[in-house]
């Protein structure tokens, strides 16, 4: 009895090593990921004109409950404060002009997102290229921006 309760303590131990595959990620082949980079484009233009309108309701939807933005001072907003700050008409990456977009797709439930975006410095009145990363989760048929950071490059001069 002894033996069988080590063989199955043992089986245990075995089993709860081995990764857990409840979602195992998806090779995504180039026209997937093509796929993606247009739906997270559209998904950022619908978040810009949202903004654009003022519906809060729209952006909380579009924000995920967990969202963190880190600003170039290094000061960190939950969704509540980035959606005020973004209705209140504060210079966001969301919609700003980008360059340098690139969307990398490890599977088909993220996506990874960078770009430089010229931003208004709030401290200065002076436009900085700001690079920003973002990463966005699949969420039923739709996405959600789960994080993103921001970091100032180099001052913009006309």
């Amino acid at each position: 009895m002894a033996l069988r309760w080590i063989m199955l303590a043992v089986a245990l131990l075995l089993a709860s090593l081995q990764p857990a595959a409840a979602h195992p990620p998806a090779i995504v082949n180039a026209a997937a990921e093509r796929a993606i980079g247009e739906e997270i484009t559209a998904f950022r233009k619908t978040m810009a004109a949202a903004i654009a309108a003022k519906d809060a309701a729209k952006l909380r939807e579009m924000y995920h409950p967990t969202f963190t933005h880190t600003h170039t001072s290094g000061k960190t907003d939950n969704r509540d404060a980035r959606i005020v700050a973004a209705l209140a008409g504060e210079p966001v990456v969301e919609t700003a002009a980008v360059s340098d977009f690139v969307v990398r797709v490890p599977n088909d439930w993220v996506a990874v997102v960078s770009g430089t975006s010229p931003i208004k410095a709030v401290s200065d009145g002076k436009i900085y290229a700001v690079k920003w990363l973002a990463v966005y989760t699949r969420r039923e048929q739709s996405w959600v921006l789960v994080a993103q950071q921001a970091t100032r490059s180099h001052e913009i001069k006309p």
